[in-house]
């Protein structure tokens, strides 16, 4: 995929974090191609999966629906966004400190693959801390 535009790319940022901040799970889900797959250092934790790795916007739901339970006051404050060719990293901040989302994106600019990375200084912590 091409590079993206930067007018694209902060569409995208600010609906996706939007979407969260709304904890609008179908809004959120709406971003994703249907065989999407994520990882998360967290996945192992809530989702009982120990790879690390989602398949699929059923798995993500379940995920994200236990998540937003665990954290009902879950807010995330964009800090910047990166582009690259075809893929985008959302830098912001949430309940465990800063984090680096980053994101491939297939043709129709859906998100087929994600990963989240999180500062090292609060990943430890437990899920809902």
């Amino acid at each position: 995929m091409p590079v993206l535009e930067p007018g694209v790319v902060r569409a995208f940022a600010a609906e996706w974090i939007e979407a969260w901040n709304a904890h609008d799970i179908e809004h959120i889900l709406g971003h994703y191609t249907e065989d999407v797959e994520f990882s998360s250092p967290f996945v192992a934790s809530i989702a009982g999966e120990p790879s690390g790795v989602l398949k699929g916007k059923a798995a993500l739901r379940a995920y994200w629906t236990k998540a937003l339970a665990m954290l009902p006051d879950l807010r995330f404050e964009l800090i910047d966004v990166l582009s690259g060719a075809g893929f985008v990293t959302l830098y912001y901040r949430g309940h465990r400190g800063t984090v680096a989302e980053t994101f491939s994106l297939d043709a129709s600019r859906k998100v087929r693959f994600a990963t989240s990375c999180y500062s090292v200084e609060r990943r430890g912590q437990p899920p809902c801390a």
